[in-house]
Order: C-alpha cells, then structure tokens, then sequence
C-alpha cells in the first residue's frame, strides 16, 4: 500500500515548496498585506513549526529535508536566502540553523480575563517576499522534476516528497499540464510524488478547495490546475474532514481563489506527516 513509509532521521520525506512571485503577486488582500507577504508569512511559519514539532531532546531531527523554489521577473532560482540560497533542498537541522534574519513581532493572545493583550514573539525568516515579471511556471516544474529525481534516486524506501505549489495566475512560458503529470510519476517505493496546486485570490471569498471532479470548476485554467493535481494520501484526509472540508480519497489537493483561511489551512494540512520515529 502507498504512502505508509515510515517517517524518520534514517528515511526522511522531502517537503518543496514552489512559490510564484510574478508581478501580481503584489495585489493586496483583504489584511492589507500583499498576497507575496502573506505567502511569505505563512511560508515562514511553516517551516518553523516543521521543526518545532521535529525537535526532540537531543536537537532537530532530518525528519525532513526541505526547499523552496521561487519563480517570477528574475526566472527560476532558490527562494532560501543567505548560506542557504547555494542550493533548493536541505536537511531540517540545516534550515533551522540559518534563518535570514530573526524579525520581532506583536500577536494578540488571551489575557485570562476575557479580553486580548499584545504579546511580543520572535519570528523567524528564511523566505522574503518579492513580486515581478511574468509567471515561467514551466521552467519552475522542470526543475522540481529534476529535483525529485535526484532525491528520490536517493531515498528510495522513504515517504515520497511533496511540492506545495502556490500561484496566483497563469503560467507566461507555455502548457504545464504535461510537466505536471510527469512529476507526478517520479516516485520512490513508496509511491509517487505528491503535488499539490494552491490558487490564491485576494478577494474575502473561500474560494473552490479539495474539489472531487472538474464539473464545478468555473474555467479552463482552473480545470488544467485540478488535473495536475495529486489526488489525496489516505492519511491526510481526516485532518481535511477536521477542519470541517469535505474530503475524500477520490478528491484532488488542490485550491482555486483561495483566500486567507484557506491558504493556512492548505499548508497546515498540506504538512502533515504520518508519525515521526
């Protein structure tokens, strides 16, 4: 049965995540924060709790070897930057030993008399935002095609990896239908490589998310984006039904004009892994 690999520092799974950083991407949402800076905030607080819950007595664990791939206006390169920014994918330990930086911030939490204080918290950074030029999403799946062979040439009895690709528009250099669905067949023993589409929008709505069928796609960019979809490992689709999405194994990982909630909501289940050794 795919996808039951065990988890651990000897056969880590592999997380890439893809970021579109066209021009668009500047577009403000409803926090007035652009779609880049609430990417690059998710993004960022995702990678912190990835090792947050792989850090043990004895340190960070290499549960997971980690990259993010960034495309837009510069081409195709490493979204990591400083030390990091010499390759896409690194162990965890690695990743958590070279933030860019280590950004102060104010959250507001429960002050336990029923009213709200604000709370001074360190916020880690590996990933900045940026937004220009087009959207070379082609290029951007060829080499995450290259990627995973690479990696899965190497850990060939662990969890296959899964790229989290997150966009806002059309791709500007061609059809990546056919370099989509050829990813998908890069595999280890385990089963094949998981690649989960995320379509963001700046509007309030909630978007179109974890559909079973095409049918009630509103377009043709959007049914293009289903079909390069992966359709759900059987273990994430309780934390799915969790959070109160209807999910089957039958449905694609995959959003279309996906707000704020959603967009949490889609790397937060997106990241899930089976249990950690």
């Amino acid at each position: 049965m795919p996808y039951t690999a065990e988890i651990s520092r000897s056969q880590p799974t592999a997380f890439l995540f893809v970021i579109d950083q066209s021009g668009s991407m500047d577009e403000r949402m409803p926090s007035g924060k652009t779609k880049a800076d609430f990417v690059a905030d998710v993004l960022n607080k995702t990678i912190y709790q990835l090792i947050i819950r792989s850090t043990k007595a004895d340190g960070v664990r290499n549960y997971f070897d980690l990259g993010v791939l960034a495309y837009g206006g510069n081409g195709v390169s490493s979204g990591f930057g400083g030390s990091l920014a010499t390759g896409v994918m690194h162990p965890l330990s690695a990743v958590e030993q070279n933030p860019l930086r280590i950004d102060t911030r104010t959250k507001r939490v429960d002050d336990g008399a029923g009213g709200l204080v604000d709370q001074t918290v360190k916020f880690p950074v590996w990933f900045d935002p940026k937004s220009s030029g087009g959207t070379p999403m082609c290029e951007a799946l060829r080499q995450v095609a290259q990627l995973l062979v690479d990696w899965c040439n190497s850990h060939d009895r662990s969890y296959p990896p899964t790229v989290i690709h997150v966009t806002d528009g059309q791709s500007t250099d061609g059809d990546p239908e056919q370099i989509a669905t050829q990813l998908q067949q890069i595999s280890t023993n385990d089963g094949a490589a998981l690649l989960f589409n995320l379509h963001i929008d700046a509007s309030e709505g909630t978007g179109l998310i974890f559909p079973n069928n095409e049918s009630g796609l509103p377009d043709t960019h959007s049914k293009l984006l289903f079909r390069c979809s992966s359709q759900f490992p059987p273990h994430l689709v309780k934390p799915a039904q969790d959070k109160g999405y209807s999910v089957s194994s039958e449905s694609r990982f995959f959003g279309y004009r996906v707000g704020i909630e959603g967009i949490v909501d889609f790397f937060d289940i997106g990241t899930r892994a089976s249990e950690l050794r």
